[in-house]
């Protein structure tokens, strides 16, 4: 948990807002579970619940391109949203995982919180002597192919036993994992439909502006489909939650549990995946923090062809430089593609690509989107000399910072 902290002495903490059940199923084999009970209805309920296998073994790519400015389904007010939602959450789903947890056994139980003074409290204190309980956690996910392509946080699915999606109309459906990148917390899963399955489509983010009205869909504590609105309040936020952080910040409210989900302009497009919310308490307090689709729509599209992301990499270690342009090198990795290229320490990078660098995270997101095997042309200052130097970008390593 990470905490940022403000002059007033008030301690906030950015949570990541996938939000866990407490509904713990005990004693599988033995006493029918909620979740087998409540799927036997779904299923008779929608004979067409089961998946279908594919029809074809086509591998379905989605396409990355941002649409055009479409025209507005809300406009002059807005008096209501509703044209908006009625068109846009039918895509929205809701995301259950399942993970086996080993319990050691107890001499005094532990009630969760959650638990105390409700229904639950008997039969759970009577089902603590099972040595296995399975916990479902619910976040969110939008489907951006009508195949059945489905984006969400890579903190939402975790390392998960088994994923269930369910759509607005109550069908539920098994998904399997295509790709996850855990540095934008990005992840697609996909899922089998006897029949197309309604879809949203990208929109610009770089359109998107302070002050824009937004909606945001998802699934909060786990309630089922819910919506809310607000306004864009800020772009280009660093949490701290990872190297690439540069989320747009959104004051519509979001919940545990919105986690995957999407955030539309009015032309029902998505301009950002749902990603974290800062709060004291861990509910909402109105500040919520999106990825913005310019930023996925090409991880998605990579994840959907490799099940990987595939970074640049340079091999040198920087520091912000507050007195001069550019960023100053403090360390190169030996046998790196800055080793090789001749780069120095101390050397100060000016520009990449006629792009100037300004912060350290600058030059690290342009190298970090390069394609392993491209060439850069770095604009350094050494000592009073500038020099323009090629380097080929390299594979990132797992363990790499840089």
């Amino acid at each position: 948990m990470k905490y940022l902290v403000f002059p007033a002495k008030v301690k906030l903490h950015v949570k990541l807002i996938c939000y866990g059940y407490l509904i713990i199923i005990v004693n599988l084999f033995t006493l029918p579970s909620f979740s087998q009970e409540h799927t036997q209805k779904v299923t008779e309920a929608h004979p067409n619940a089961n998946p279908a296998p594919p029809s074809s073994t086509t591998k379905v790519i989605p396409s990355d391109s941002l649409a055009q400015t479409s025209p507005l389904l809300v406009e002059s007010g807005p008096l209501t949203f509703s044209p908006l939602v009625k068109k846009v959450v039918p895509a929205v789903v809701n995301i259950a995982v399942l993970q086996d947890v080993p319990v050691k056994p107890q001499k005094r139980t532990k009630i969760p919180p959650s638990l105390k003074g409700t229904p639950f409290e008997k039969e759970f204190r009577q089902r603590q002597h099972e040595q296995r309980q399975k916990i479902t956690e619910a976040g969110s996910g939008f489907i951006i192919d009508p195949s059945g392509i489905i984006v969400t946080n890579t903190h939402v699915i975790g390392d998960s036993d088994d994923i269930t999606v369910s759509l607005m109309d109550g069908t539920q459906l098994p998904a399997t994992v295509i790709g996850s990148d855990s540095l934008t917390d990005i992840a697609v899963i996909k899922v089998n439909s006897k029949k197309p399955l309604p879809h949203v489509q990208w929109g610009d983010s770089k359109k998107v502006e302070v002050g824009d009205w937004i909606l945001a869909a998802g699934n909060p504590f786990g309630l089922g489909s819910s919506v809310t609105a607000g306004i864009v309040s800020a772009r280009g936020r660093d949490i701290g939650s990872g190297p690439f952080d540069d989320f747009l910040q959104l004051d519509a409210p979001m919940n545990p549990g919105n986690s995957g989900g999407p955030s539309f302009n009015l032309a029902g497009q998505v301009v950002a995946l749902n990603t974290a919310i800062v709060s004291p308490t861990g509910s909402s307090v109105g500040i919520g923090f999106g990825i913005p689709s310019e930023i996925v729509a090409p991880i998605v599209t990579q994840l959907c062809k490799t099940g990987f992301i595939d970074r640049g990499w340079l091999g040198v270690t920087l520091e912000d430089d507050n007195h001069h342009n550019g960023v100053k090198i403090t360390d190169i990795d030996k046998n790196s593609p800055a080793y090789n290229a001749k780069i120095r320490v101390g050397d100060r990078i000016e520009m990449i690509d006629a792009q100037h660098v300004d912060t350290v995270r600058t030059f690290m997101k342009t190298v970090a989107i390069a394609h392993p095997g491209s060439i850069l042309q770095l604009k350094i200052k050494r000592n009073k000399r500038s020099l323009t130097l090629p380097v080929t970008v390299g594979h990132r390593p797992k363990d790499a910072d840089d």
